[in-house]
């Protein structure tokens, strides 16, 4: 239309006889969709003429298609018109409306107008205003997704979709998308979990939101406990345990671990079963006519209880009262016995009294010549074999006051203390070389008589005791084969006795380095002690000292009863840090890993000097955690500060296992040659100790150490050399076995030694073969197959150290562990990321054997990122990186060995570098 066109046409048209238009089809709204245009129609009766009019100007008439007809029942003229919209007119129209059309229709009385019809172009905007997000919620919880449509014309209409599927609001009551675009579901059930899209249409375009993950889960709850099980000890102190599972519900899709224990043990103590004993027998009855008399005794001495036996034997016993006299039908009941055997058992007697007293008189006569052929010693010697069974041992027991050559920091002047000598005996002045001989060494000790004893041996020592001289760095071990035990002055003689008992105490191993925001990995070398800091666990731009160190002297935590110190006091500061993500500390233990027998605590040492409990390492809590394997425990830790750990014995089967080793040495004397024979804890830090001491005193290792199961039963220890070569060596008297008594083995916090005395008999002689046997009574025994040359130049060297970290006693940033980072991160991501199976860290926990107080780990911000520290804790020596690789295929979130992945990143130096060392 065209302001040229709206005077062409006339307002009116002069009236006639008939009837108004009456509209039979009036213009409908209408939407230009791309670029093609809309047709309006217009259709009245009667009518002798219809125009459009659009946004208050006239249509030319040109643009008009009229169509006529005739009404058959009525007779009256009918007309329709037609026009078309181009998108290009209503783009061009720019008013305060939208563009419209209305017609108009004309008859003989006078016009009518049609209702006005708007034209839009119709469009649907690309992006949501609203995307619905995605939700974790509980089992009955309310779940609400917005949803907001793009802006469109005409506005979209919106559709759920759950897993591509259409959701009908009509089929399931539970479920409401009527609200604002919104899908509600008024409480969640398993089956809602899945994926949710908001689907916007309109005539132009379709378009779809992000899809929302909706994950329904499950918190775990308790089963009810199991009955208290049986003791399981039929006899003494044992333990019953009862347990749940956290079944009631199982977590599902994520959903937190139960809290708290699933086991709970108490000790418990089983009646003994007593057998019964008889009573002493009455006194006899009466006899009776039939010459008989009785007598009677009932098995209440004690009685049988708690299941014991009943007392085996008669309870009623007769025999004749008259000694065969007893006369019935006048006729003897027993033939009179003939006096003969009477005197035949005098005869007996007086013969035996006499054989008694030659065999006496041979045994005094006997016991002196022997005395008399140990004289060459200097003192009056015992064999106390008839005491010990075959363990010899001899005592030295003093009687004079205040005698300042005995060393002992309990003595009283007015008691008088026992000390037994154990060969050899030396003494070495490294200014002179003056040796001194056995004799001249005892006659300081003029008043010694002797004390048969058998008891475990303990150290005779002096008020001056020697000590070794030189300092060596921290961590590593002396170097050189310095074989002097002490300096000994002119004037101030002193006595150093080598024999069985604990190793003196030197300063403590400790390592320190200063890491940052990368995190590393901190060793103290050959212990079995290490600490891994994570990465992130220093703030960024940070930077800390940490220190590592054991500590030697005797440990200030003192265990109670039976209970034993399993592994080294550990400390790992500054006491005042704590870090947002958990380190992993790793202490050696000795105790052979059964939770039926041991019951293991982890305690700390408060600032105040006292020790407190941790947790226990089957206790479930979210504070830390500990992971016992079969020689360390692995803990996680944010606090720094002194662990140590502590085993509870539960059961006799408790075993302590105890290394044996045997060193050898030449002796000041050139024709005596030492063995001495350790049992120390199965700890790396133990046997650290014992090399230590042996290097200082010139001695060789001369086998592979042997593992002593040491069980928790209160049988002794016995040690003894066998099979010494005849005619070539000779061991020095008292000393081919030697007996330990068990609380001295069980409850030892440092190794104890035994030292043997060899002599050979010609300085030809440079081999040694024999047999040690180390033994609990009752238990288990190992034998060290002895076969050395006594000339160190000739001596095979044994390893002492299976892994020897000395060389890397701290390392800093990738090359610390052994997964690269940036597959440690895809790790993360893959497992830390809930799905609707549940989240996959929990598989990934099962899979590295890590099956209990999952809780802990559900409480961090990344559970995979710990329980790969753990594992980069427990293979700091062996890098297994296959075995993750096996756990990642099992699980099904990988296809390929993590060795095959790390190919593209193998050529990271970092990398590279941590595994050509074995790290």
């Amino acid at each position: 239309s065209g302001n040229d066109n709206s005077e062409a046409l006339p307002e009116s048209i002069p009236s006639a006889p008939g009837t108004l238009p009456h509209f039979m089809e009036e213009p409908d709204d209408a939407y230009i969709i791309k670029s093609n245009p809309i047709v309006l129609r217009c259709k009245a009766m009667p009518a002798m003429q219809i125009f459009f009019k659009c946004n208050g100007e006239w249509v030319h008439q040109n643009e008009h298609v009229s169509e006529e007809s005739m009404d058959e029942t009525t007779g009256l003229k009918v007309r329709e018109v037609f026009i078309n919209v181009t998108r290009q007119q209503v783009e061009d129209f720019h008013g305060p409306e939208d563009y419209w059309c209305q017609c108009v229709a004309w008859s003989h009385l006078g016009t009518s107008k049609s209702r006005k019809a708007s034209v839009r172009i119709a469009y649907l905007r690309k992006n949501f205003e609203q995307d619905p997000q995605g939700k974790e919620v509980p089992i009955e919880g309310m779940i609400v997704l917005h949803c907001r449509p793009p802006e469109g014309v005409p506005a979209a209409e919106v559709e759920w979709l759950k897993n591509e599927e259409p959701i009908d609001s009509n089929l399931d009551e539970n479920i409401d998308t009527r609200a604002d675009h919104n899908l509600i579901i008024r409480q969640a059930r398993l089956s809602d979990s899945g994926n949710y899209t908001c689907m916007a249409a309109n005539i132009v375009a379709k378009r779809r939101s992000m899809s929302a993950t909706v994950v329904v889960y499950v918190n775990g709850g308790w089963s009810s406990w199991t009955e208290w099980s049986n003791c399981n000890a039929r006899c003494g102190r044992g333990w019953q345990k009862r347990s749940r599972t956290c079944t009631n519900p199982a977590p599902l899709n994520g959903g937190a671990f139960c809290e708290g224990m699933s086991v709970q043990k108490i000790t418990c103590t089983s009646l003994c079963p007593v057998d019964g004993n008889w009573e002493v027998w009455s006194e006899w009855s009466v006899c009776s006519p039939e010459c008989e008399h009785l007598r009677v005794r009932e098995c209440i001495a004690p009685p049988p209880r708690n299941g014991g036996k009943y007392c085996e034997g008669l309870s009623q016993e007769s025999e004749n009262c008259t000694e065969g006299l007893c006369i019935q039908d006048k006729k003897p009941l027993h033939e009179i016995k003939s006096q003969n055997i009477e005197t035949a058992s005098d005869i007996a007697l007086y013969s035996g009294l006499g054989a008694a007293v030659i065999a006496v008189a041979v045994l005094v006569v006997g016991v002196t010549l022997y005395r008399r052929s140990q004289s060459e010693y200097g003192v009056d010697v015992i064999d106390s074999s008839a005491l010990t069974g075959g363990f010899q041992t001899f005592n030295f027991k003093t009687v004079r006051q205040g005698n300042s050559l005995l060393l002992n920091s309990s003595m009283q002047p007015d008691l008088t203390v026992s000390r037994t000598y154990s060969g050899p005996i030396c003494l070495q002045d490294p200014m002179d070389k003056e040796l001194m001989t056995e004799s001249s060494l005892f006659n300081p000790l003029s008043d010694i008589k002797v004390k048969v004893q058998s008891s475990f041996m303990v150290s005779l020592g002096v008020t001056e005791r020697a000590e070794y001289h030189g300092k060596a760095h921290s961590g590593t071990f002396p170097h050189g084969n310095n074989r002097a035990f002490g300096t000994m002055q002119a004037r101030n003689k002193a006595v150093y006795i080598q024999n069985l008992s604990s190793i003196s105490t030197r300063s403590e191993l400790k390592t320190t380095a200063i890491f940052g925001h990368l995190g590393g990995r901190l060793v103290v070398p050959n212990t079995g002690v290490s600490l891994l800091i994570p990465h992130g666990a220093i703030p960024e731009e940070s930077s800390w000292e940490i220190h590592l160190a054991i500590t030697q002297k005797e440990s200030s935590l003192q265990p109670e009863g039976t209970d034993v110190l399993l592994g080294p006091e550990v400390t790992c500061g500054p006491a005042d840090l704590s870090v947002s993500t958990p380190f992993a500390l790793t202490i050696p233990h000795c105790a052979e890993v059964n939770s039926e027998n041991w019951n293991i605590h982890l305690k700390k040492r408060t600032q105040q000097g006292k020790w407190e409990e941790v947790m226990s390492v089957e206790e479930e809590t979210t504070s830390c955690y500990c992971l016992l394997d079969p020689y360390a425990c692995h803990i996680l830790l944010n606090s720094f500060g002194t662990y140590a750990l502590i085993g509870e014995p539960i059961s006799d089967c408790a075993v302590r296992q105890l290394k044996v080793a045997v060193f050898g040495c030449l002796s000041c004397n050139s024709l005596d040659y030492n063995l001495r024979v350790y049992c120390m804890d199965n700890t790396p830090c133990a046997f650290q100790e014992v090399v230590s001491d042996e290097r200082l005193q010139g001695g060789q290792l001369l086998e592979e150490p042997k593992l002593l199961h040491f069980k928790g039963n209160t049988f002794s220890l016995q040690i003894s050399v066998l099979d010494i070569p005849p005619f070539l060596w000779r061991i020095k008297p008292f000393t081919a076995c030697q007996e330990v008594p068990f609380s001295r083995v069980w409850c030892s916090q440092k190794p104890l030694h035994c030292a043997f005395s060899l002599e050979r008999y010609t300085p030809a002689t440079t081999q040694l073969s024999c047999k040690v046997c180390v033994r609990q009574v009752k238990g288990h025994e190992q034998i060290l197959q002895i076969q050395t040359s006594i000339l160190e130049n000739e001596r095979e060297t044994i390893t002492f150290f299976a892994h020897d970290d000395s060389n890397f006693p701290a390392q800093m940033g990738p090359k610390a562990f052994k997964i690269p980072y940036s597959i440690r991160q895809r790790i993360c991501a893959t497992f830390d990321t809930p799905n609707a199976k549940g989240k996959d860290w929990q598989m990934l926990a099962q899979k590295n054997s890590i099956n209990r107080n999952l809780s802990y780990f559900a409480t961090q911000s990344s559970p995979s990122a710990v329980i790969l520290d753990l594992w980069e804790a427990r293979h700091q020596h062996d890098g297994d990186l296959d075995s993750l690789a096996c756990a990642l295929e099992e699980i099904g979130r990988t296809h390929s060995k993590i060795s095959d992945i790390t190919e593209t990143e193998i050529e990271e130096p970092d990398f590279n570098y941590s595994r050509q060392n074995g790290l």
